[in-house]
């Protein structure tokens, strides 16, 4: 920006604004105040009243730059959806494999473009079905995966070659992606032809969704292993979707969301480092997650932030040399948090805006959520409109005939650059106390978590954060009767039956030898998990087979609360 206008214009520019502030805007301010004393973000960002080429001088040129070149503020390819429009990745999962089939059948049918899989919470957890833990949660939450045979029924009649499949699972996501290889390897595909990701993300649970099971240090181990033996054996396919949502998800704030993402991306970047694999042979695959949250520009500005501080933290802290290697993509999903009850409808209104600051922001594929999943699983007429949303966004709207369009705007541009520069001072202040595993033992992410959640909660509380139907514009209607998606009685018995049948008719002597080499890997820290694990899923292990055998070796994590 300092070169379109020289020092003296923006000097003589300021000077104008100063004029104008005591002007105008003194004058209108006597006869009518402003809403409020203060502006802010929803991240606690102050807002000026309007904003100038002097606000955006600071910025140099270079750091905007073009899209598809360094460092990507603008965008991780030249052209943009003018080429293809983002993957539209609806998430679906429930019941057994073959309940979830058929919702994937129904929304490819709508013109979804990629798949996206939840799993139950037994599935996550890493217990089987039948364990007691699971009662009451198989297939409520998600789809139940216990074995091969149920990624089998997952996946019937899809060609993997020709979709992307996205796994959202952590702890046990190791698991779920050598079911996802074996079962491509029983279909004769290309490994290399397959594309999606699982989520991987183990870090970010320790920080806000608390869904792990191992201790920290043999869980970033299972990351390193699946990112480096994908480098080597599925060229198209993200190991690893590193994942702010959650964060956001769990109370933080937009910039603790994009920083902290950050700060797990350089744990893990670094492990795999140490394995001696060069960081252009694996950074090219790692993919990202973010929430496109309520407050329109600031969302925006985030998402361009978050391009230009990985591609530097890429090329300055890790030496990549490969522009693959420093383009941040992301796929994006529209708040779950914000969705209500009162006057549900009115989350079509909020999700549609979310999904337009993802477009604007340039993501690679996106989930709309469904209007009714502040009360259970979306039915299909709410997952249709929203697959509708998305294509209305891409097809009608022609917002995406321009890469960047909000490009220039010295507000976007004033915020992005701000975002920028407090991303920097958080993972700096990260490293000088010693960095993301030591924080994360010691409670330092969580308490900020906490702190800003805490905090929001009390200004909706008091109004100061609007929520129309909550706190704003209530109507007092009763509370709604509205059709949600049914939960199926019989999905435990049906899904206990088939893990059972496929722990008869496996090769006992086979599976324990293989149980025992499980054992020696997960020993030998310098080995890769992965070949072990697809041996077992192939020889018939159950997941609960082989996360107890590892809790045997590792342990289990317990955290330190944090009030």
């Amino acid at each position: 920006m300092s070169d379109i206008i020289d020092r003296n214009g923006i000097e003589e520019l300021r000077e104008e604004v100063r004029d104008w502030e005591a002007t105008e805007v003194a004058q209108f301010l006597s006869k009518a105040a402003e809403r409020k004393s203060d502006f802010l973000t929803l991240g606690d960002f102050p807002v000026k009243r309007t904003y100038t080429a002097a606000d955006a001088a600071d910025t140099p040129l270079e750091d905007i730059g073009l899209p598809g070149r360094y460092p990507f503020t603008r965008g991780p390819y030249p052209t943009m959806y003018r080429s293809r429009t983002w993957t539209m990745r609806q998430i679906a999962g429930f019941g057994t494999g073959e309940d979830t089939n058929r919702r994937f059948k129904y929304l490819i049918a709508q013109g979804q473009t990629g798949i996206s899989t939840d799993f139950d919470m037994p599935t996550l957890m890493g217990y089987d079905s039948d364990h007691p833990m699971s009662e009451g949660e198989v297939g409520r939450e998600g789809v139940a995966i216990d074995t091969l045979a149920d990624m089998e029924a997952l996946f019937e009649g899809i060609d993997l070659e020709q979709i992307s499949v996205s796994m959202t699972i952590n702890p046990s996501a190791w698991i779920l992606l050598a079911m996802y290889i074996v079962l491509a390897q029983g279909r004769g595909y290309d490994l290399n032809r397959l594309s999606g990701t699982i989520q991987a993300d183990i870090l970010k649970e320790y920080m806000a969704q608390k869904e792990y099971i191992f201790p920290v240090e043999p869980s970033v181990r299972i990351v390193r292993d699946c990112i480096t033996y994908c480098a080597k054996h599925l060229r198209r396919y993200n190991p690893i979707n590193i994942s702010g949502y959650h964060i956001s998800e769990a109370g933080s704030s937009p910039l603790h969301e994009a920083a902290f993402t950050l700060a797990n991306l350089i744990v893990y970047v670094e492990e795999v480092i140490k394995t001696g694999m060069p960081v252009d042979e694996f950074a090219p695959r790692l993919a990202f997650f973010f929430v496109s949250q309520a407050d329109f520009f600031e969302e925006i500005a985030k998402f361009r932030a978050l391009r230009r501080c990985y591609a530097k933290i890429m090329k300055e802290r890790f030496g990549a040399q490969n522009a693959e290697s420093m383009r941040l993509r992301f796929h994006c999903q529209t708040a779950a948090a914000s969705l209500t009850k009162p006057q549900f409808m009115v989350n079509v209104v909020r999700t549609t805006m979310q999904a337009l600051a993802a477009g604007l922001g340039g993501c690679q594929s996106l989930h709309t959520n469904g209007y009714d999943e502040a009360f259970a699983i979306p039915t299909e007429d709410a997952m249709r409109l929203a697959l509708r949303t998305q294509q209305v966004i891409a097809e009608e709207s022609n917002v995406t005939q321009v890469t960047d369009p909000l490009g220039g705007s010295y507000y976007v541009e004033t915020l992005t650059t701000e975002y920028e520069k407090r991303i920097f001072e958080i993972l700096a202040d990260i490293d000088a106390h010693g960095g993301t595993l030591k924080l994360i033992e010691e409670g330092w992410f969580q308490r900020h978590i906490a702190d800003f959640a805490y905090e929001t909660a009390l200004r909706k509380q008091s109004g100061e954060k609007p929520v129309i139907g909550v706190n704003r514009l209530v109507d007092g209607a009763a509370e709604p009767k509205i059709e949600t998606h049914p939960y199926d009685h019989t999905t435990a018995e049906r899904q206990v039956a088939r893990t059972q049948r496929v722990r008869r008719e496996r090769d006992a002597a086979t599976f324990d030898g293989l149980l025992a080499q499980l054992v020696g890997v997960a020993k030998d820290s310098s080995q890769n998990i992965m070949p072990i694990t697809i041996d077992l899923v192939r020889a018939g292990a159950t997941m609960g087979d082989i996360v107890e055998t590892l809790k045997a070796v590792w342990g289990t994590y317990r955290e330190t609360p944090v009030f």
